[in-house]
């Protein structure tokens, strides 16, 4: 049986998860039922495609035998075919639900079998019949956003989507990681964050005092619950093209008016908050489907959750990113990530919890986007009506917010922790408050 050694970046994903934080994504595709045993028809047809999908009988085994070939591959783990894959035991079909999101929740602070792919498909069927739900779950360790998004596309009707180019992996550097550059990468990359964070908070907080709402940080319960919000994207260009900046530009600014708006109506405030958000970055070209894994980077920025103004906000969101892309990808955060491919297996293995609690030093909530095929999604006939992504919650922090545009319409998917955030609806209607207001600004 041929393996292959996870990546740096994976490996830290697989060491890092624990019982309260599972380190899986999630993505919650709402499909229009053309009759009332669609959802069943629906689990049959995942079960038989996922027979073929290679990508989906892959295992993460843990490696504790040395190699007289790779001598540092031990305590690392592999990436390999299960002999003894079963989709039956991945594919779920639930009993009819009135709440698609109150089953996605509970369904995503269960952490994945790590003896087996670590993936998950659930169908939810409406109780009215007339739609379904599938809730899909891949593992940090196998797929960041876009792997994983070409692993679930795998599993729905074939599109005309032009072939997927791959390309070799970078070749090896050697062996041996030159562990003593570790503490000057280590050092370089926190003074990078340091740097990023001081100039995000003199541009965005014109001097006020910066703070982290306690809102998004908790102790950890292992509870989940989700939910969804879709708005028009016309609303979005409106406003880009009024004031300026790119989409996600607006869809971030609209991130941090929705928190302080969520903020203020709870009672927290919002006076001098500016939370430090992580934007993942993927490295991966677009259209390359290979290799598995991840490839991602990041950067990092202060939320201007403080500002009372909606234009200001975006200005100072747009000022941020504008300053991250100029920089790029490989440093502050991203530097930080970046650090994975200069770890020997075992420090990850040994390291990884203390990794985990590290993140909530760094950045305080995760906003990141997968970006969807504009072309109509379809399972078995049955057409995709909405698909809301869902992020990992890092170690102490209490929600994550995730973006997708789809046909016109875009989507959040916010998962949060269900004991520290149980008014999380209420942010989720602060958002599409929050757009309200910035067409208002912009024109109407």
């Amino acid at each position: 049986m041929t393996s292959d050694p996870l990546a740096p970046l994976d490996l830290a994903f697989w060491n890092i998860e624990s019982a309260a934080h599972p380190m899986h994504l999630g993505a919650l595709g709402v499909f229009a039922a053309h009759a009332p045993t669609a959802g069943a028809h629906a689990a049959d047809l995942l079960a038989a495609r996922a027979a073929g999908v290679p990508g989906l009988r892959m295992r993460i085994r843990d490696v504790w035998q040395p190699r007289a070939r790779a001598p540092l591959a031990f305590g690392g783990a592999t990436r390999e075919s299960d002999p003894d894959f079963d989709p039956l035991a991945h594919v779920r079909l639930h009993a009819p639900t009135r709440d698609f999101h109150a089953d996605a929740g509970r369904l995503m602070q269960r952490p994945l079998e790590r003896g087996r792919p670590p993936w998950e498909a659930h169908v939810l069927p409406a109780e009215d019949g007339a739609s379904f739900a599938v809730l899909f779950k891949f593992h940090h360790a196998l797929a960041d956003g876009l792997r994983a998004l070409a692993l679930a596309a795998a599993l729905l009707d074939p599109m005309d989507l032009p072939a997927p180019r791959t390309r070799p992996e970078e070749p090896p550097r050697g062996l041996l990681p030159d562990v003593r550059r570790l503490p000057e990468l280590v050092r370089g990359a926190l003074s990078d964050v340091g740097r990023a964070l001081d100039i995000g908070a003199s541009v965005a907080v014109s001097g006020l005092g910066v703070r982290s709402s306690a809102a998004l940080t908790s102790e950890a319960t292992g509870t989940r619950r989700t939910a969804g919000v879709i708005i028009d994207l016309d609303d979005v260009h409106l406003v880009r093209k009024t004031a300026g900046g790119t989409v996600n530009d607006v869809l971030i600014a609209v991130v941090a008016g929705a928190l302080r708006r969520w903020l203020d109506e709870r009672g927290d405030g919002s006076e001098g908050v500016a939370p430090r958000a992580l934007i993942p970055v993927s490295r991966r070209r677009p259209r390359t489907a290979q290799p598995p894994g991840n490839r991602l980077s990041g950067y990092v920025m202060r939320l201007p959750v403080h500002d009372p103004d909606p234009l200001g906000r975006l200005r100072a969101v747009r000022a941020a990113m504008d300053r991250n892309k100029d920089a790029g990808p490989h440093r502050g955060a991203g530097a930080v990530a970046l650090l994975a491919d200069h770890v020997p297996p075992l420090a990850h293995r040994l390291g990884g919890p203390l990794v985990g609690q590290a993140a909530r030093l760094w950045f305080d909530i995760l906003v990141t986007s997968v970006p969807l095929p504009s072309l109509g999604l379809k399972l078995g006939g049955h057409p995709v009506t909405a698909v809301f992504p869902f992020a990992p919650l890092a170690r102490g922090q209490s929600l994550a917010v995730a973006v997708s545009t789809y046909r016109g319409r875009v989507h959040y998917g916010l998962v949060a922790d269900a004991a520290a955030v149980p008014d999380l609806d209420r942010l989720a209607a602060a958002l599409t408050d929050e757009v309200a207001a910035l067409r208002a600004v912009c024109g109407s």
